[in-house]
């Protein structure tokens, strides 16, 4: 099984930049999988289970928690049976169908 999540966490009582509280999340997501791809709007990263992706998003609320005193998050999911290695593949498969490499 494949569990793709897009999420997006970060404080909002921390003024306009928040780049240091996403870090944190980074490393927690890092520890977690080798398989993410950071975006300007949040990070995508791929799974086998569900509860491996709850428990990154859980981690990572846990590493804000303590020092902040609101967060806001979003959070996508794309489940798929029978298969793996879609964070690449999904994009190869577009790729392929546009005839080019597409920028990122």
């Amino acid at each position: 099984m494949s569990v793709l999540f897009e999420f997006a966490m970060f404080p909002t009582d921390k003024g306009a930049s928040v780049s240091a509280y996403v870090s944190r999340l980074l490393r927690v997501i890092d520890e977690g999988t080798s398989r993410y791809r950071l975006t300007p709007m949040g990070t995508v990263v791929e799974v086998d289970t569900m509860d491996e992706a709850l428990s990154i998003i859980k981690k990572c609320y846990e590493q804000l928690e303590p020092d902040c005193g609101r967060i806001y998050s979003t959070v996508k999911f794309d489940i798929r049976k029978g298969a793996s290695g879609r964070l690449e593949g999904k994009i190869a498969s577009v790729e392929e169908k546009v005839g080019k490499k597409l920028k990122t």
